[in-house]
């Protein structure tokens, strides 16, 4: 069979089945760039770890601004297209959706992002003394930065949240499955997570969407905190767990439930299973399974 022949097969799927991503004012958002983008603002974050840039006080204004422009350029075109997308899916095909607020709206966003992301290294940087503190083998801030896959994924989130909470659709859940990839820790963007939050070897860890985590909050691998259903008709209500401040979660705990709370305090240990609330301070072990 000739090539031409396999190309002519291959553009037939492409006719007969779809998925295909055209540029054009109504393309869906390129992985590519997001995750572009996504390292760029990592960079801009915690500058001179993640990249082979050499800093000083002459030159950190040129790189950074030169890193600002990049970020809002390209992630201004890609909310564009995940906003006209979003507009084309719920208006009728015969509407122009570049004639929408889409292009100001992302633009504004990105700008916005840049804007909050010294709030956002501020907290990462609590997030940074909880590793540090609560890790034994961490030697270094330095190191918890450069090298610990939880910091990563917390990173990666902070970020994503921002944009989801700032109506940014698509592109979140790509930063966030990007890092899911890369770490095993899969945190959806719609979560809300406090400040001095510790993540340890992290693999396997699942935070829902509707998860609430409060302050100086400590997780191990494995930990999953889910929804008691996957029902469709559930997408609007809150299906994951609250989880208050000071509490510590053990290795491949699972705790489910929209109304579970898990109480400030609390010590949840290792490979447990918890669908009802729990009082502030208690301790659950997978023994006993009682509440002390």
């Amino acid at each position: 069979m000739s090539i031409d022949s396999l190309v002519d097969k291959i553009l037939l799927s492409y006719k007969e089945f779809g998925s295909v991503n055209c540029a054009g004012p109504d393309s869906f958002p390129n992985r590519e760039n997001v995750v572009t983008v996504l390292q760029n603002l990592q960079s801009l974050i915690f500058p001179g770890y993640r990249t082979a840039e050499t800093f000083d006080a002459q030159n950190i204004r040129y790189i950074t601004g030169q890193r600002v422009n990049c970020i809002i350029t390209m992630l201004t075109k890609e909310i564009q297209k995940a906003l006209i997308y979003e507009v084309s899916r719920n208006t009728d095909k015969t509407d122009d959706p570049r004639q929408s607020h889409c292009f100001t709206l992302a633009e504004t966003t990105a700008v916005a992002l840049i804007n909050e992301l010294p709030e956002i290294r501020r907290t990462l940087l609590t997030d940074v003394q909880a590793l540090f503190k609560g890790d034994p083998a961490a030697k270094s801030d330095e190191e918890v930065i450069v090298s610990y896959p939880g910091l990563e994924a917390i990173i990666v989130y902070r970020i994503a949240h921002f944009l989801y909470v700032n109506g940014v659709p698509v592109i979140p859940r790509i930063m966030s499955e990007h890092v899911h990839g890369k770490t095993g820790i899969d945190i959806h963007p719609g979560a809300t997570i406090g400040e001095s939050f510790f993540i340890d070897h992290g693999t396997g860890i699942v935070i829902g969407e509707t998860s609430v985590i409060g302050k100086n909050v400590k997780i191990y691998q494995g930990v999953t905190l889910g929804a008691l259903s996957v029902k469709k008709e559930l997408m609007d209500k809150k299906r994951h767990p609250t989880v208050e401040d000071d509490v510590t979660i053990y290795a491949n705990a699972t705790i489910l439930g929209g109304k579970t709370v898990i109480g400030k305090g609390s010590i949840i240990g290792g490979n447990t299973w918890i669908t009802h609330s729990v009082p502030a301070n208690s301790t659950i072990s997978q023994d006993d399974k009682q509440i002390r």
